[in-house]
């Protein structure tokens, strides 16, 4: 077991964008080895969740190579997508309008999205407070939001057959087709997130109101939908 301190504060941040610019190359083809192609379903619904009129300008943050971009255009939103790592940007594709920019810092006018996206990313974000803020700044009174993130089942046999697949399964097959350091370093980065409720607390606090989380095919992922505050 790899006892090594992860990262904190700009040391985070720049292991951060240094990785994801290494297996930008690979990366949706991993995403779908990982998760047996159950993240396109899941990032489906939540577009859908947003419930937003066709063509809200919606705002995709670590939006990495573009699945949620896109389904956000299959879904007939105009979607920005921007991300930390030049490299993931560089790799999307069928993007037509994207940033890269800092989460926790971004160059986008105040209430100018009707809603955001952001998938698996939040254990990414060096400052985790300060990017729900600019979450909540760059969407409008109204607008809606829309999260997914890694999650743990809470008991049984689902949830010892996910810790083999996560902690072992997972790292070996990144090993084997792309870089193998990232893939060791993924599920020791859930150690960042927060509890659930604790999401839901930084989300109030930041300015979203009716936030809603649900667990995802009984814990293999989860989600938080809310609103921005009037």
């Amino acid at each position: 077991m790899n006892n090594t301190p992860l990262p904190t504060g700009d040391e985070k941040t720049r292991a951060v964008r240094t990785m994801f610019d290494a297996i930008a190359g690979r990366y949706e083809m991993v995403n779908r080895l990982m998760t047996l192609g159950l993240d396109s379903r899941w990032r489906r619904r939540a577009v859908s969740d947003l419930r937003l009129p066709a063509n809200s300008l919606v705002l995709d943050v670590a939006a990495g190579t573009g699945d949620f971009t896109r389904e956000l255009e299959r879904q007939s939103q105009r979607a920005v997508a921007t991300d930390l790592s030049y490299g993931m940007l560089h790799a999307g594709r069928a993007m037509q309008r994207r940033v890269q920019a800092d989460a926790s810092a971004m160059p986008f006018r105040t209430a100018g999205f009707d809603g955001l996206t952001c998938g698996y990313a939040l254990r990414n974000f060096t400052d985790l407070a300060a990017t729900f803020d600019e979450m909540a700044r760059v969407v409008r009174p109204g607008g809606r939001l829309s999260l997914l993130e890694v999650a743990e089942p809470e008991k049984g046999l689902l949830r010892a057959g996910f810790r083999i697949w996560f902690r072992h399964v997972v790292p070996f097959i990144g090993s084997l087709v792309s870089d193998r350091a990232a893939y060791h370093y993924l599920p020791r980065s859930t150690a960042y997130l927060p509890r659930s409720e604790q999401i839901v607390a930084m989300l109030n606090d930041s300015g979203f109101s009716a936030v809603n989380h649900r667990r995802v095919m009984g814990g293999l992922s989860q989600q938080f939908i809310a609103t921005r505050s009037v």
